[in-house]
């Protein structure tokens, strides 16, 4: 574990290096995923569960607390739906390389995928205290990484990177909404019944 830290710490101070370095690396879905996305992902929904709760969301002069089952709900689900992001947007990495002059591989795909959200996992920290959410756009040096990371591992030519880049993260954007969109719908659905069982026990 202590080493994947490690490797979190150089994607976000020595990302040039570090992309040099995976680009060797011998991996597989399940080495990629654990522990290193399965920690990392988990950052965001947990702060923001455990914020949520703590702190509660500030409108106006009103402060407001999320049923505790609605919460839990709606961070599982984040959780889960990021995971299965995660490897989507490998795919769409992977699907797209031909079409910049890049070389298709999947596992390599799923490097860039997986470390680029790097920055956006860990800046998920911020959510623990609400008012310092907007803190969370820190996360957005995880598409300075895409940028880096695009060209290294998929053969990509330099003069196709940015736009390779641009086309990547407006999907990664709309699976992002979608997710959203799904995790919220069923956090009302369903946390009412979670919250149900909970004071059942």
């Amino acid at each position: 574990m202590t080493d994947k830290l490690q490797r979190a710490k150089d994607m976000i101070l020595r990302p040039q290096e570090t992309w040099a370095a995976i680009e060797g690396e011998t991996e597989t879905v399940q080495s990629l995923y654990v522990p290193y996305v399965l920690v990392l992902a988990a950052i965001g929904p947990l702060a923001q569960l455990i914020g949520g709760q703590l702190f509660g969301y500030r409108f106006l002069t009103l402060t407001v607390h999320p049923p505790l089952g609605s919460a839990i709900v709606g961070a599982l689900l984040s959780y889960v739906l990021t995971l299965i992001g995660v490897y989507v947007v490998a795919l769409v990495i992977d699907g797209l390389a031909p079409t910049f002059g890049g070389v298709k591989n999947q596992i390599q795909a799923l490097k860039v995928a997986v470390y680029s959200f790097t920055a956006a996992w860990l800046a998920g920290i911020f959510a623990l205290v609400p008012p310092l959410a907007i803190l969370g756009l820190a996360g957005l040096y995880s598409l300075y990484l895409l940028y880096l990371g695009l060209p290294r591992l998929m053969k990509a030519p330099d003069d196709k990177a940015l736009v390779y880049t641009v086309v990547v993260v407006v999907v990664a954007i709309v699976l992002y909404l979608i997710i959203a969109a799904i995790a919220g719908a069923l956090a009302m659905t369903q946390g009412p019944a979670l919250a149900g069982s909970m004071s059942l026990r």
